[in-house]
């Protein structure tokens, strides 16, 4: 298929000034748009002006979240040169997201230069200092009007893209983090490991509790015992034992990160030992308390890598490292971003360079 352009005006394709940026606020000019029929597939490519989108107000999405999304960056390097990181990773994930929602599948290679048109396209748009980039938001919801709870048999595929900075107010510095025990985010065979949006809106009410505790984000324990470590709100987590680095192995309710694929791959390729397996929110707090848990850090694509300096348990702060960003943290957080902005070698072939 052919993607049709419709350029926006010359004065709305003006990059504006990006010295503070907040995350997810501020959209480039233009998006992607492709339409599903059943019996027609995936149809009508475009590129079009930034603009609302007009919906039935008996769209399936409304009412059943039929609904599923990725987050993917594009980074501007220090030779130059525009690069994604692991693109194919995040479109195949998509698409598991889709099977399981009973959504139609893309076409990966398709998905892909629909993603590199509209980033080149926008190019402009990628903010240049370190820390930044051009955050890259495709996403499927069901469009067919109707009341009754059925699979729809029409969808929007559309990709939205956002410069942003950091995602954390705080920055490459320590968050806190609050263990709820009241909710649950997920339970195996259920949604949590594909990215759709009732996952989100589960997880609102534990994430205002934690707030106005004063806690950055959640962590949440499986759903079945509350009593194993899974996921943050919006990352995979880490800890980095005296003899191991450990994270919850994938359950059917833990998302699948790529970042924390990356964190793994590149743990085996710097000889750390690093094991996916079940981790008690029990044996946290006492490698806190004994002096074991020597760091600890979340994972994703909005952050890349987060440190944690305290996690709240019970209604009792546990300090980790002294609060501080722990050294290899950091060594996974520059070793990253380094490829990710071209500083150094890309051994595992994870970026994709637009030309």
């Amino acid at each position: 298929m052919e993607i049709e352009i419709h350029l926006a005006k010359p004065e709305d394709r003006k990059a504006p000034n990006f010295d503070k940026l907040v995350f997810g606020k501020i959209f480039t000019p233009h998006m992607f748009v492709m339409k599903y029929e059943e019996g027609k597939g995936w149809h009508s490519p475009k590129i079009i002006p930034f603009s609302n989108i007009e919906l039935h107000p008996a769209a399936i999405v409304l009412h059943y979240s039929q609904t599923i999304f990725e987050g993917m960056k594009a980074y501007f390097g220090v030779d130059g040169k525009i690069r994604l990181f692991r693109p194919f990773d995040h479109i195949n994930r998509l698409n598991r997201s889709a099977d399981r929602m009973c959504i139609p599948q893309v076409d990966p290679n398709f998905a892909f230069e629909a993603i590199k048109t509209l980033v080149l396209l926008d190019k402009d748009w990628i903010p240049k200092q370190k820390g930044s980039a051009l955050y890259i938001r495709p996403f499927i919801f069901a469009t067919e009007n109707t009341l009754g709870v059925k699979v729809s048999h029409e969808y929007l595929f559309m990709i939205i893209l956002s410069p942003v900075g950091p995602y954390y107010a705080e920055g490459f510095n320590p968050v806190k983090i609050y263990v709820t025990e009241e909710y649950v985010r997920a339970c195996p065979g259920g949604t949590g490991e594909v990215k759709t949006g009732g996952n989100y809106a589960a997880s609102l009410k534990a994430q205002a509790v934690a707030q106005q505790k004063g806690y950055t984000q959640v962590l949440w324990l499986d759903g079945k015992e509350r009593k194993y470590v899974e996921e943050v709100g919006s990352m995979n987590i880490f800890f980095y034992f005296s003899d191991e680095l450990a994270t919850p192995a994938l359950s059917g309710s833990i998302l699948p990160g790529i970042t924390r694929d990356s964190v793994l791959k590149l743990a085996s390729h710097l000889g750390i030992p690093a094991k996916e397996r079940k981790i008690s929110i029990d044996e946290v707090i006492s490698a806190i308390q004994e002096g074991r848990l020597k760091e600890c850090f979340g994972t994703g694509t909005a952050a890349v890598i987060s440190p944690v300096g305290e996690i709240c348990y019970k209604d009792k702060p546990y300090v980790i490292g002294q609060g501080q960003t722990g050294e290899l943290t950091k060594k996974f957080f520059d070793y990253i971003t380094g490829i990710q902005y071209g500083e150094r070698e890309d051994e595992f072939n994870w970026t994709v360079v637009l030309e």
